[in-house]
């Protein structure tokens, strides 16, 4: 702030000499003219002249009546003998006056004021006005977010369905409140903390409700923030992050996607980009070593990354304790949609229970984004508050996609696509897999759905066995064998099914030993990922050609017998399909009892069709 005052008055003092400069130049503001002598004294013998003050050699006055628009002269004495002999040869003579010493220094100055405002502007531009403003010299300052204690207003009330990670990170809490407490029995605080798990579970969300219980300072910044294009400036940053939050000890620091700044670093050494990240990463580690746990910093980093972090990283003393942040179940979907929903005007018939039995997987930012989506719909309809219908219709538009109304199919597409997802509705039901058919549509979504299928789980799920698989599988190829039985034809709507049957069968046989003939071996490596995130292209294969073919053939058979499976519910099960398909081409879409008054009809083939 005083720096910007300081230029402000430059400015002014500028403008002040500039008007100075012109009032003199002008005569001090007079509306008066400058003429020759030899004019005044023309002008004199006509008796033009009114009134006239000597000042030295100058004379001041004015005319009796305007000459020329001037009503007021100026001139300057020219001596008189002079003057005389110049008038003889009818010169026209007068007197330049003494520039003084105020224009002089004026015109020595004002070039120099001129230079020195232009660097003075040119090295602010440079200087950002400070580290917040990204300046060139400022280039090697933190770009944190500082939150106090009034910024943050996150609590552990605003946290819910990860009750484990909160217990966690009560205790970092309790130890920047009563350190004291902590010392009592010779305990060491954690000096960092990695909070580990998929997008979207809350991890920032944990780190500033810590801030907020302890009612600390809270340095918040992403691990991409270090790098820059400059080499050096990722560590100066690093080192200005830590001498920032040792002046506002206690306080918590905060880098988000920590992978960014910590993957591991390559045994060969790094060039260029890499060089400066490693060097960057190297001041993080010295940094942790440096402070001490008794002064009240804690380091507070989350990634969905972890197995990409440098082992460094990773061993004690450093980042000390992983807290896994994972997908809550059906009891913390619960209390997130709790959370969120006292923010909604709601119908009566709201139960965040049943809507997170129909969310299995979902995250707590998936969960927020739903009861936003609902309240969008219900605005959209005028309506006063958001029914369960609502809800319903977001979780297909986050899960199929938005409705494709205006992709119109023929006839017999829509035929096809009608017994296709029936197929799959029956196959569900006939096999128990614990997953009730919710509801069945031939309204396209998306990208490349021409009709869905919702299926909700009865239960969180674990783990799964192989009849269970191979019944997931056969559920996946009911749409196709329906096809089949009613058409007897193949089409391309079930590309999406083979591709994740094909992808099940895969992993029974090179994963999970679930192939008799291979025994109980693996063939394929856990994949470079982290809770379901794969990296394809990564496994490396460490089996001869003729295994190879053995698990191509168990593939195939698997598949193949999921195929028969599936192709036996539909025969048995025609007239079930038939009515299904026909009330779909009416209705568009089934769900509720009707639906399940349909199913109820399902029946399972003889065990002799099923082997």
């Amino acid at each position: 702030m005083e720096s910007t005052g300081r230029f402000r008055y430059v400015y002014i003092i500028l403008a002040l000499l500039a008007a100075l400069f012109v009032w003199n130049q002008l005569g001090g503001g007079s509306t008066s003219t400058s003429i020759p002598y030899s004019a005044f004294e023309v002008q004199l013998e006509e008796g033009k002249i009114a009134r006239v003050v000597v000042q030295g050699d100058q004379l001041e006055g004015s005319y009796k009546e305007p000459v020329d628009g001037h009503d007021r002269f100026v001139t300057q004495r020219v001596d008189d003998a002079l003057a005389e002999r110049l008038r003889a040869h009818e010169v026209e003579y007068s007197r330049r006056a003494d520039s003084g010493l105020m224009p002089a220094l004026l015109w020595l100055a004002l070039p120099a004021l001129f230079f020195f405002g232009l660097w003075f502007f040119l090295l602010r531009r440079m200087a950002g006005g400070g580290a917040r403003d990204g300046g060139l010299m400022a280039i090697g300052k933190s770009k944190a977010k500082i939150f106090v204690e009034t910024d943050t207003r996150v609590t552990f009330a605003d946290v819910a369905g990860v009750d484990e990670a909160k217990l966690e990170l009560a205790e970092i809490v309790e130890f920047l409140k009563h350190p004291q407490k902590t010392a009592r029995l010779g305990a060491r605080m954690p000096k960092g903390v990695l909070l580990v798990g998929p997008p979207g579970t809350g991890k920032t969300l944990l780190a500033r409700a810590v801030a907020g219980e302890a009612s600390v300072p809270f340095f918040s910044i992403s691990g991409s923030e270090f790098v820059e294009m400059f080499v050096g400036v990722g560590a100066a940053r690093v080192r200005d992050l830590f001498e920032q939050a040792r002046k506002s000890a206690p306080a918590i620091i905060f880098i988000d996607e920590l992978d960014a700044l910590g993957r591991a670093r390559s045994a060969f050494g790094g060039t260029g980009g890499s060089d400066e990240k490693e060097q960057t990463l190297n001041q993080l580690l010295v940094e942790l070593d440096g402070f001490d746990a008794s002064s009240g910093i804690v380091l507070i980093a989350a990634t969905n990354r972890p197995e990409i972090l440098d082992p460094a990283l990773l061993r004690a003393g450093r980042f000390d304790r992983q807290v896994l942040v994972d997908r809550p179940d059906k009891a913390g979907r619960v209390q997130i949609l709790e959370v969120h929903l006292r923010k909604v005007q709601l119908d009566e018939d709201v139960d965040a229970g049943r809507i997170a039995a129909l969310t299995p997987g979902f995250t707590g930012a998936d969960l927020a984004n739903l009861v936003n989506e609902a309240a969008l719909l219900a605005t959209r309809r005028d309506a006063l508050s958001v029914g369960m219908n609502d809800f319903n219709e977001g979780i297909e538009r986050i899960i199929a996609g938005l409705e494709k109304k205006n992709r119109l199919l023929n006839a017999f597409e829509r035929e096809v696509v009608a017994h296709h997802e029936m197929g799959h509705a029956v196959v569900s039901a006939a096999l128990a897999l614990g997953h009730a058919v919710h509801k069945i549509s031939i309204i396209p979504r998306g990208i490349g759905a021409l009709g869905y299928t919702i299926q909700r789980p009865l239960d969180d799920r674990y783990l799964m066995t192989r009849d269970e698989l191979e019944a997931k599988m056969a559920v996946l190829l009911g749409g196709r064998a329906s096809e089949d039985a009613f058409f007897h034809h193949l089409s391309t709507g079930a590309a999406d099914d083979l591709d994740k049957s094909t992808n099940i069968a895969r992993n029974m046989v090179t994963r999970y030993g679930m192939a008799p003939a291979l025994g109980h071996v693996t063939y394929d490596s856990e994949p470079a990922s982290f809770l379901g995130q794969t990296a394809p292209g990564l496994s490396q294969r460490t089996y001869s050609e003729a295994t190879a073919r053995e698990i191509d053939c168990a593939i195939r058979d698997l598949v193949h017998e999921a195929w028969e499976q599936a192709h036996a519910v539909v025969t048995t099960n025609l007239d079930v399909i038939k009515a299904g398909a026909e009330r779909l081409l009416e209705q568009e879409t089934l769900d509720g009892d009707e639906l399940a008054a349909l199913l109820a009809t399902v029946r399972k083939p003889a065990p002799a069709d099923l082997t």
